[in-house]
């Protein structure tokens, strides 16, 4: 795949579809809803599945803005204001993005009531359903970076508000789906990149501009955003009661430095080093979703291609950084 080079070219990568996204949708019928559709993922997943599915499956996507895909239902609506779930129309399939991190700290109650109160609202709503829930990587516990990071079998452990408000998110969701009967299935992500975000374009342009690289997370993983909204369409044949989890992310343990060092090595300058390297990081190990659906068709290495070339040359970006060098859990 070649590097895009406008905004346009990066939708249209983003939402291609693989021909495995195509034969898990060839089946489905009726509708299937998006909920929570205006962030990060959305859009993209909305374009996606627009161009994998039949014509007899009809997207809609719900979020407090409009969602502009072609052939995609958009409805506008806040998801937490009394009544508007009800007013939604039903659908057998539903993939659920609403989540908020930034800006916990400063007003938690916000991040819990969408986190933790409205899972429960959307389980009852749509207890017939299957359901893609997105999780976060954010579940777990810091894990020794020799580990290869937390499996779906670790317990969870999260740090700090927003990690602990996506756990009562899993649990709220696996209470209905086990009282229901609601097959459900959990994406727990870890990091997605878009050229616009993502841990690699956080670190390109703090290269680019010549400032210290904080390594004391000194270990992530990564996964192409497209690569991600594949996995996601083809996961609702996982929806089970009770649910299943299963871990999104790239297969590498990728170090903070040697990423930060590539790219000054893209941009022919120099870089320094804040801190040290914790023997412990955020880690997820992706082993059962790479069996399952294959590794990302997008490599490591050409995401720093790809990530390079835009931070330096295109410089379009959605200005909301990731923050993975937080230890402490304070978003």
């Amino acid at each position: 795949m070649n590097a895009p080079h406008t905004e346009e070219e990066l939708e249209a990568l983003l939402a291609q579809p693989y021909p495995e996204d195509r034969a898990a949708l060839a089946p489905l019928t009726g509708n299937l809803i998006l909920l929570g559709a205006g962030g990060k993922m959305g859009p993209s997943l909305a374009r996606r599945a627009r161009l994998a599915a039949p014509p007899a499956l009809n997207i809609i996507a719900v979020s407090r803005s409009r969602v502009d895909v072609p052939g995609v239902e958009s409805i506008s609506a806040d998801l937490l204001e009394r009544g508007t779930l009800d007013q939604l129309p039903d659908a057998d399939h539903v993939i659920y993005l609403a989540a908020r991190k930034f800006g916990t700290a400063e007003d938690s109650s916000a991040t819990w009531a969408t986190n933790s109160a409205l899972p429960g609202l959307v389980a009852q709503r749509f207890a017939n359903s299957r359901i893609i829930s997105w999780s976060t990587g954010n579940v777990y516990p810091l894990t020794p970076i020799a580990s290869g990071g937390a499996t779906e079998q670790t317990p969870l452990a999260p740090i700090g508000e927003y990690g602990q408000s996506a756990l009562a998110r899993e649990r709220v969701f696996d209470y209905f789906s086990r009282r229901n009967a609601t097959p459900l299935c959990f994406l727990r992500l870890n990091y997605a990149v878009d050229l616009r975000y993502g841990v690699l374009v956080d670190l390109a342009q703090r290269v680019l501009r010549n400032e210290p690289i904080d390594l004391s997370m000194g270990h992530v993983n990564v996964i192409w955003q497209g690569d991600a909204n594949s996995i996601c369409l083809r996961s609702f044949a996982l929806c089970s009661s009770p649910p299943r989890a299963l871990n999104v992310t790239g297969l590498a343990t990728l170090s903070v430095r040697d990423l930060a060092t590539r790219f000054a090595r893209a941009f022919d300058t120099s870089v320094e080093f804040d801190k040290t390297e914790s023997p412990d990081a955020l880690l997820s190990n992706a082993a059962a979703c790479a069996e399952l659906f294959g590794p990302p068709r997008v490599s490591v290495d050409q995401l720093i291609d790809w990530v390079a070339h835009w931070v330096r040359d295109v410089k379009v970006f959605l200005n909301k950084p990731t923050h993975f060098e937080v230890r402490d859990g304070q978003f």
